[in-house]
């Protein structure tokens, strides 16, 4: 068996969730293999709305294995009350959610460090969400990490160390540092998270391998914001790519095997960072609100553009993706012209590729489709779409060389029309 991998290939917000929900039957076990608390899936069924932060997207589906791998950083306040949450809703994670022991925590002192860092960049702000995955990655790459391991070995002694020193730095930063109700609480969610089964999740992956079981690897934010080959410095803190999977779960990269990749049929970002088709008229207004375009863990505003092939095509050759799935194609059903930028100016000359360094000066190079004007939310079967979103299909798939499989309607699980079977 092989660990198929479903990752997002914009600037994050595309809809894995319900996507991982949706193939969660075809799979034993369902894996997160980076990011924090910052990234929030939605999942909507049977009239239910659902937002995961940490847990894998997969926990609604029953008798799956749901894994919390190494790459991850983990919150235990908030994993708390998402897990709590959910077992009010009738979903009990105890006896199918696993957590990697080498999984690093984010500490109540890197919360306040994330907002020090933050207000000290001045108006070189990067936007982060403020709840400490970037200084908790900061110190699992230093050395000076705590680990959900260490629960069970020496924790007291680590968690003083580390605390001792951010709270030097954040003196350094004439930045206040009482954390004595915030502390309590997050060592009270410390013994909540103890109900849960701690694991080697190198070893356990591997073994679900061998045993033949089925693995869907789900990643968090977008390609557009891997540390190493996003849009630098407005990233996130991990390698949200293909290649962190590998990392992140303990896995060989000879046992990838598909590789799901979701867009948007437009592009948002949140925060800052450069955007070339951003849309700042009517147009991008009217986008974010039949979108509903708010971060589903932050509430933010997201800014809205016309889908860009130039990005796209740069995710889909770092991730080697080998399905699309398209989100949100109802979102364009009103529109008479949709837009699609296949080419950028950079100082003055039009490329396809992707620049070393991006920034507000690129120029956007557009071409332009009939748009449906149909109202897609209803339908269920691929022969009900209307000619012209056929075009923009066949128009994508030529443009970025990978066939669309999934086609999504509406938030619902219900919306999703499968374009393709696996034998297909």
């Amino acid at each position: 068996m092989k660990v198929d991998v479903l990752l997002g290939l914009q600037w994050g917000d595309e809809g894995k969730g319900k996507i991982v929900d949706v193939l969660t039957p075809r799979y034993d076990v369902v894996a997160r293999f980076q990011g924090g608390p910052n990234a929030g899936h939605t999942l909507e069924f049977d009239g239910k709305k659902y937002i995961l932060r940490s847990i894998p997207s997969g926990i609604f589906q029953g008798g799956k294995i749901n894994i919390i791998g190494n790459g991850v950083v983990l919150d235990p306040l908030l994993f708390r009350e998402e897990a709590e949450s959910l077992a009010k809703a009738g979903h009990d994670l105890t006896d199918r959610l696993f957590i990697s022991k080498k999984a690093h925590l984010i500490l109540p002192t890197h919360r306040l460090l994330d907002t020090a860092y933050e207000a000290a960049k001045g108006t070189g702000k990067i936007g982060t969400t403020g709840k400490g995955i970037g200084p908790a990655y900061t110190d699992k790459v230093s050395r000076n990490g705590v680990r959900v391991g260490d629960i069970l070995h020496g924790f007291e002694t680590k968690y003083k160390a580390a605390k001792a020193r951010h709270e030097t730095i954040l003196k350094s930063l004439n930045y206040p540092c009482d954390i004595s109700r915030q502390e309590a609480e997050w060592l009270e969610a410390l013994e909540y998270l103890k109900r849960f089964t701690l694991i080697d999740s190198e070893y356990t992956v591997n073994a679900c391998l061998k045993e033949g079981k089925s693995i869907l690897a789900e990643g968090a934010q977008g390609t557009m914001l891997d540390i190493d080959f996003g849009s630098y410095p407005f990233v996130t803190s991990s390698n949200t790519v293909c290649a962190g999977c590998c990392t992140g779960l303990g896995i060989s990269p000879r046992n990838i095997g598909e590789v799901y990749g979701i867009f948007k049929a437009y592009c948002t970002r949140v925060g800052s960072g450069p955007f070339p088709t951003e849309l700042t008229d009517e147009t991008g207004e009217t986008m974010c609100d039949i979108g509903h375009e708010f971060g589903s863990v932050t509430g933010r505003k997201r800014r809205t553009g016309w889908i860009d092939l130039v990005a796209l095509k740069y995710a889909v050759m770092i991730n080697g993706v080998s399905r699309l799935i398209m989100m949100k194609s109802d979102v364009l059903d009103g529109f008479e012209t949709i837009k699609a930028c296949v080419a950028y100016v950079v100082d003055g000359k039009e490329t396809d590729a992707f620049p070393y360094e991006a920034d507000d000066s690129i120029e956007p190079v557009y071409v332009e489709l009939p748009g449906w004007q149909t109202n897609m939310s209803e339908m269920r079967s691929e022969d009900e779409f209307p000619e012209e979103f056929n075009a923009y299909l066949t128009f994508l798939e030529e443009e970025l060389g990978v066939p669309v499989t999934i086609v999504s309607v509406g938030p619902d699980r219900e919306q999703t029309i499968i374009r393709y079977t696996e034998e297909e």
